[in-house]
């Protein structure tokens, strides 16, 4: 064998080798990758934690203190997918993140709406919710009115100062009066006056006040304005928890389930005897 040849030879086998060593180091950091995910944890423990805050109706406490909700619901039934009981921890809003990050829990299922600014700190599943803002108007006074009438110096529309609503109202309906109170009560009650048009506000509290006085409110239109997506929170730098949770969403879209769990605790009072 000349030099030539034994020089390839040994070339081709130290690539070998090294093809073989990346190979089992990627093997390796897959498996690290997979054990140190809290999808594993969960597992291993029989136990998910949700970390959640109340709010009417994506969470609340019963008559009983027992929590409900369509949080709960979705929380429930995810634990149940699983195979593993669920525990769900209360916890207030503005701290609700930095506690997902310090590991007091495993996930948040807690109507966050998907945002740049949240993602910078933890990563979204796909949305398992959607939600948005409608105008709930005085029945007699826009009766005929179309979209566009709206945006109009003779209406007038009604909101809390310095609150989304406001906002939205003034971008959308920029030609319209607006009144400013200092609490969202004011504005409802402005428009069961008579003495504004409309009002805007998140669902489901429209819905709710159209379904408590639908002789003189109702929401005129099938539109959400301002809508955002909600979805699952989960510390950065797990993809098998990632994948898992975006499988188990579409499958509930896929189904129904979602949709009709949705519908219940948004659409329908069906559930408010529950609570006090």
């Amino acid at each position: 064998m000349n030099l030539t040849r034994r020089f390839l030879l040994t070339a081709l086998c130290m690539s070998l080798m090294a093809g073989s060593a990346r190979q089992v180091m990627a093997q390796d950091t897959r498996q690290a990758l997979s054990s140190e995910s809290v999808i594993e944890t969960i597992k291993k423990r029989g136990v998910i934690k949700i970390g959640l805050s109340l709010f009417v109706p994506w969470s609340m406490r019963d008559k009983n203190g027992e929590l409900i909700g369509f949080e709960l619901d979705v929380g429930r039934q995810l634990a149940e997918d699983m195979g593993v009981d669920v525990e769900f921890i209360p916890t207030a809003w503005d701290g609700i993140i930095p506690a997902l990050v310090a590991g007091k829990f495993d996930v948040i299922i807690s109507g966050m709406t998907v945002t740049a600014t949240r993602n910078l700190t933890v990563n979204f599943s796909d949305p398992y919710a959607y939600s948005g803002m409608t105008v709930l108007a005085n029945r007699d006074m826009t009766e005929g009115f179309t979209l566009e009438d709206y945006n109009s110096p003779d209406v007038t529309f009604s909101a809390r100062r310095g609150a989304t609503p406001a906002t939205v109202i003034a971008r959308n309906f920029p030609d319209a009066e607006l009144l400013l109170f200092d609490e969202d009560g004011a504005s409802t009650q402005e428009v069961l006056n008579g003495n504004a048009h409309a009002t805007m506000s998140s669902e489901p509290v429209p819905s709710r006040e159209a379904r408590t006085y639908p002789e003189t409110l109702y929401i005129p239109f099938d539109v959400l304005f301002d809508q955002s997506a909600e979805g699952f929170a989960l510390r950065k730098g797990d993809p098998d928890a990632l994948n898992f949770f975006n499988n188990w969403i579409g499958e509930q879209w896929r189904s129904g389930w979602l949709q009709e769990r949705h519908d219940y605790w948004f659409t329908t009072e069906d559930w408010a005897d529950q609570i006090n």
